[in-house]
């Protein structure tokens, strides 16, 4: 399962802290087996169920995510330096993990269609997503990028990273949902 998840998501090869990237991928996994899903299937499954029929599929979307943050990152770099840093590998461990949960949150019925689980009914995926991120170890930083990527940290304090790796998010999920005509 790992060389397959490492295939899909070689932006893990982009961690340079070989035990933040070890715990990360750990994260993945956990999901993978509550949830029951398997890295396959994650390429048929929607990253979304609010754009019918969504564009992308879920690992699509964490890739996308996770670039145009580290993207974005490197332009900060590049202009401000110092005076804006970034921790690179903060940044892509959390966008890698930032909807995690939603291996929680979606499970697919009878029919094969992806639809919210009994869990995600009970708890959206920012939240089982930093549950997974803590019982796999990772930093609170990491965490407070998955907790806050949504419209759940709205009301609250983002780090750079959380705040780059939410603008991603919505960049991609808007720009994709206006492009299915909503």
């Amino acid at each position: 399962m790992r060389d397959r998840l490492l295939q899909l998501l070689p932006e893990f090869d982009l961690i340079q802290d070989a035990e933040l990237r070890e715990k990360a991928l750990q994260c993945w996994e956990l999901a993978l087996m509550e949830g029951g899903w398997t890295p396959e299937a994650l390429l048929d499954m929607p990253f979304t169920l609010l754009i019918t029929p969504c564009p992308a599929n879920f690992i699509e979307h964490v890739r996308g995510v996770t670039l145009t943050a580290l993207r974005a990152a490197e332009v900060f770099q590049q202009i401000y330096g110092e005076r804006l840093p970034v921790q690179r590998d903060v940044l892509i461990a959390g966008g890698l993990l930032h909807d995690v949960g939603k291996l929680l949150e979606y499970r697919r019925n009878a029919e094969g269609q992806v639809v919210q689980s009994e869990n995600g009914k009970l708890l959206r995926h920012p939240f089982s997503g930093t549950a997974l991120a803590a019982r796999a170890g990772l930093p609170a930083e990491v965490q407070h990028i998955i907790a806050t990527h949504a419209t759940e940290g709205d009301k609250g304090h983002r780090s750079t990273e959380a705040t780059l790796i939410n603008h991603a998010d919505f960049m991609h999920f808007h720009s994709l949902l206006r492009q299915a005509g909503g």
